[in-house]
């Protein structure tokens, strides 16, 4: 049995040392392991048809693209070339294709091109390798974190097949960590791996493998250090007793749990979709929780505010028209009073707004109203609503027999306001929830007065 001090003296990193030599060993994406798959088609090298379609992976950090290529490269026997496209440029790509293109005519050997973060890759990055791909040079293996309707050019789309892989379940995670503790590669057995650490490591991982192995592995050098300092003389230090790790030891590794979130990518887009249809939906806890996401990944609070203002306005507006406000005021406050303490006026304007009573019919109205000028529905002003101030207006007619509606004792008189082609369109259409309820009752008083 290897001691546990052994195990952290100049290896190379934990996650490195499991990567699966098969697609046997891949933990997790069983939707895209199934006999027959163009996954398990690429890896087999006696399948009477080997596959030869380039594919994207797009997933998650920790899923295992990266897994997956290299995994598929060892079964299939293929040659396998790895670019980043973080460092590659044109000129690198090209000279794979030409060395592919070689290997393919004079020793009749196909070649895998990983590309690990295609979605960095330029344009022009991405038209180099659209030869390649398209005569068969190569058979192109991305990967990207996002989404590739958005970063990969639509030629290379058309050319290749997108697998979405999904974060790794609780189970996965869980025989992966098994794997790496018992497995030679891995800990081999010197450690023992307590059941509420297991859990830890699981609940801290939020279904990436590399993040499950890498705190795997600081909480037994955690374990193994304390271990070592516990026992008082040299025979007892030198003795085989494996070190217990705890959810202690797991703890002191590491502090948080990994907060999946792009400020430019998905999760961005999720996470702010989330937070407003929480607040639409009257949930302050969710719309809390969607909340912190965003300020502990370090979304710009200013953001956040706007956000905020936009949804008082079009979800709440005059059902209650102090919401607007609110976030107005709690737009004014993170600005003023910065981060972190920004995150409280924040907090108070969303539980305000998510226990707010909800209207959209302000938005709905001016949507209407915009919808119709687009169409050409709107029609010459009426000439008793235009401007007489300036010279040859009244004798034009402009203004003549308008209504003051101070005059009324009701502050409203009869008198149209929209062009003749509007006549009786009704945009604003108040709901009966809070503050617009009155309004509801209100203007249908108006309106009996204004149509006479």
């Amino acid at each position: 049995m290897t001691s546990a001090s052994a195990l952290f003296q100049g290896q190379t990193p934990l996650a490195v040392r499991m990567r699966p030599t098969s697609l046997s060993e891949v933990a997790g994406q069983a939707h895209l392991l199934r006999p027959g798959s163009p996954i398990v088609a690429l890896a087999d090298p006696n399948a009477t048809n080997p596959g030869t379609v380039s594919v994207i992976l797009w997933g998650p950090p920790g899923t295992g693209k990266t897994t997956l290529a290299q995994a598929i490269a060892r079964s299939s026997g293929r040659r396998f070339v790895e670019l980043s496209a973080i460092t590659a440029g044109v000129k690198d790509v090209r000279e794979v294709m030409q060395e592919a293109l070689n290997q393919r005519d004079l020793y009749g050997q196909s070649t895998i091109l990983f590309l690990d973060e295609i979605h960095r890759f330029t344009k022009a990055q991405q038209d180099a390798l659209l030869p390649g791909v398209e005569n068969g040079w190569v058979i192109l293996i991305a990967a990207t974190t996002e989404n590739p309707s958005f970063s990969v050019i639509s030629p290379l789309l058309s050319r290749s097949l997108l697998l979405t892989l999904q974060p790794l379940t609780d189970d996965d995670l869980g025989s992966l960590i098994d794997r790496a503790v018992s497995d030679a590669r891995g800990l081999a057995d010197a450690v023992v791996l307590a059941p509420e650490a297991r859990a830890a490591l699981i609940q801290l991982a939020s279904g990436d493998a590399r993040r499950a192995l890498t705190a795997l592995e600081a909480s037994a050098g955690v374990a193994a250090s304390e271990a070592a300092d516990d026992r008082a003389t040299a025979e007892e230090r030198d003795a085989d007793v494996r070190p217990l790790i705890t959810a202690d030891h797991v703890s002191q590794a590491v502090d948080r749990a990994l907060l999946r979130y792009d400020r430019q990518g998905d999760e961005h887009y999720d996470v702010i979709s989330a937070f407003i249809k929480s607040i639409r939906g009257s949930d302050p806890d969710a719309a809390v929780h969607y909340l912190a996401r965003m300020i502990e990944a370090g979304e710009d609070p200013r953001f956040i505010a706007r956000r905020l203002v936009v949804h008082a306005a079009e979800d709440i507006g005059l059902a209650d028209p102090q919401a607007l406000q609110i976030a107005v005021a709690a737009a004014d406050a993170v600005a003023f009073i910065g981060m972190p303490e920004g995150r409280i006026p924040l907090a108070e304007a969303t539980i305000y707004l998510a226990t707010a009573a909800k209207s959209n019919a302000a938005y709905r109205a001016i949507s209407s109203a915009i919808a119709d000028v687009k169409a050409g529905r709107m029609g010459p002003v009426p000439k008793h609503l235009r401007d007489a101030h300036y010279a040859g207006a009244k004798r034009l007619g402009h203004g003549k027999g308008y209504l003051y509606p101070h005059d009324s004792d009701v502050g409203v008189v009869p008198q149209q306001y929209l062009p003749d082609e509007l006549v009786g369109t009704r945009y604003y259409e108040p709901t009966n929830h809070g503050g617009e309820r009155e309004v509801s009752a209100r203007l249908e008083r108006i309106r009996r007065i204004l149509e006479g």
